[in-house]
């Protein structure tokens, strides 16, 4: 309690001494002649002594100013008898030692204030609102971040388990700092595609960022893939080459259901934010290579800024000269070979998707319409990407990569692991069910007959043998198929097959992951 925060114009003295009085935790008595002199300052003094005698606790906290002990002697001998802190000794001696008395724990607050003003800040007085704001942000989105936060050029808080008043203060300081340097990224749209020099100056530009990137190589790498290519690596090659070993594959691989795509299909050779820095890109195919480029994340942390489509754009341009050409055409390459993934990005009723899904690659063609409409998305992600480069420039270069003409050749792929499989549809499930806050993962391989097929007006009985997906402990499991679906299926007909799985009970969550033989994801929950 201290008036000039606690007192408002028309408030009663009295009544607001009182209530200090009565609910402050210790009260900093300072005896100087003036207080032996004045009525209140006793009046307050008994109150004190009164609160220690009932609680059998001390509350007084004695600073002598301008007096010795004879003085106090004559005033009080009780209050002698108490350890004081004296003035003369200077303001900050005082205020340490009573700080050890009333927060034996370093506060969080001061702690965080410590650091910023460390790096070069002027943060606001420790009581001001702001403080509060940054806390609910920390434990909203940098302590368990995921990526729902749309935070971009976040990193993890350096105290995860913060069980001390000092690791809390440091967390909150780093929120704070990361708060500023996340708004100018998102901005600025720092993101993979930026030149390599800009990156760098974004770095050392905002405090804290550099140190905190170095500290966290795996994410930086991550968000910024450019930086681990050697030679725009400059101050973090030592750590980049730490990532390298076998042992730290594992910290800077991206999230996926199942192993990664590679050139021999043994495992990659190192994670997949360091790809760009290895001889080979670890082993990983071009179209493994392309959707991580685009899509990486960690289910904490994104690379994600701009669609695939944007960055098919964005490789097209003259804008991404700066990226080696070995790098850039192998990028382009698992484009043309995975396509799936981001040409679903045009919805069903487009003339693009139209045109993909009725013709067969003999019978494609780009008419005056569908060139139309590619121009009219490639101005849209030129205009996104803030790039000037003309936009029927671009078209031509992207027709003559013969990019949507790879959706065909990818389902002749699609086909011939079909034929290998006994001309079956192969289609896996992930599914992890919840209830009552327990559950555990399933998976298991097997193949629905591709004659058996469901789609939005019929049903489909469902193979005799079929895997029991466990909904938590002690609670019953639910049977469906762990594979299905029939030739080229797609989300469209696989959703009314998960749709009875919705009429479940409120306290069940579902979770479904799809992947088909082409590489495409279906995420239903």
């Amino acid at each position: 309690w201290y008036d000039e925060f606690a007192l408002d114009v028309g408030d009663s003295l009295r009544e607001a001494i009182d209530k200090g009085l009565k609910t402050s935790w210790y009260g900093i008595v300072v005896l100087s002649p003036s207080f032996f002199r004045k009525r209140w300052p006793k009046r307050e003094l008994s109150g004190l002594v009164a609160r220690e005698m009932a609680e059998d606790r001390g509350l007084i906290l004695p600073i002598w100013h301008d007096v010795d002990q004879e003085a106090v002697v004559a005033f009080s001998p009780p209050l002698a008898d108490l350890r004081a802190v004296v003035s003369a000794e200077g303001l900050p001696a005082v205020v340490e030692q009573l700080l050890k008395k009333l927060q034996p724990e370093s506060s969080p607050l001061v702690v965080a204030r410590d650091i910023l003003i460390e790096k070069g800040l002027s943060p606001p007085v420790v009581t001001d609102e702001w403080w509060l704001n940054i806390v609910e942000i920390k434990e909203a989105d940098l302590l368990f971040p995921d990526l729902s936060s749309g935070r971009p050029w976040i990193f993890p808080l350096p105290f995860p388990s913060e069980s001390q008043g000092a690791e809390r203060g440091s967390n909150i300081a780093w929120t704070a700092l990361q708060l500023d340097w996340s708004d100018d990224a998102k901005d600025r749209k720092i993101c993979q595609l930026t030149h390599p020099e800009t990156v760098h100056g974004y770095l050392r530009e905002w405090p804290g960022l550099l140190e905190c990137a170095r500290s966290n190589p795996a994410t930086l790498a991550l968000y910024a893939p450019q930086l681990t290519i050697p030679g725009f690596d400059d101050g973090f090659a030592d750590v980049f080459d730490e990532l390298m070993s076998p042992e730290k594959l594992s910290s800077c691989k991206a999230f996926r259901y199942g192993g990664a795509e590679t050139v021999d299909g043994n495992p990659p050779l190192c994670g997949d934010f360091v790809a760009w820095r290895h001889p080979t890109y670890g082993n990983y195919t071009p179209g493994e290579l392309s959707y991580e480029f685009v899509k990486a994340h960690t289910g904490s942390y994104s690379r994600e800024v701009f669609n695939g489509f944007e960055c098919l754009i964005w490789l097209l341009c003259d804008e991404s000269s700066w990226m080696p050409e070995e790098l850039r055409e192998m990028l382009k390459r698992g484009f043309r070979e995975r396509v799936h993934w981001w040409v679903s990005r045009f919805s069903y009723s487009s003339g693009i998707f139209q045109a993909l899904y009725e013709r067969t690659k003999s019978t494609f063609c780009y008419t005056r319409t569908l060139r139309a409409e590619l121009a009219n998305s490639c101005i849209h992600a030129l205009q996104k990407l803030e790039i000037g480069e003309d936009a029927d420039e671009v078209v031509s270069r992207f027709i003559e990569g013969g990019f949507l003409e790879g959706y065909y050749e990818e389902d002749e792929r699609i086909r011939e692991v079909k034929k290998e499989t006994g001309g079956r549809s192969v289609i896996r499930w992930w599914a992890r069910c919840s209830l009552a806050g327990t559950g555990s993962w399933t998976t298991g391989p097997a193949t629905w007959p591709a004659s058996q097929t469901r789609r939005p007006d019929r049903s489909v009985d469902p193979p005799r043998s079929r895997p029991t997906c466990r909904r938590g402990r002690g609670s019953p499991g639910r049977h469906f198929p762990d594979q299905f679906g029939p030739e080229n299926s797609t989300s469209q007909e696989i959703l009314p097959w998960l749709h009875p799985l919705a009429s479940e009970p409120p306290t069940m969550s579902l979770q479904v992951n799809l992947r088909g033989d082409s590489g495409q994801w279906f995420d239903v929950e």
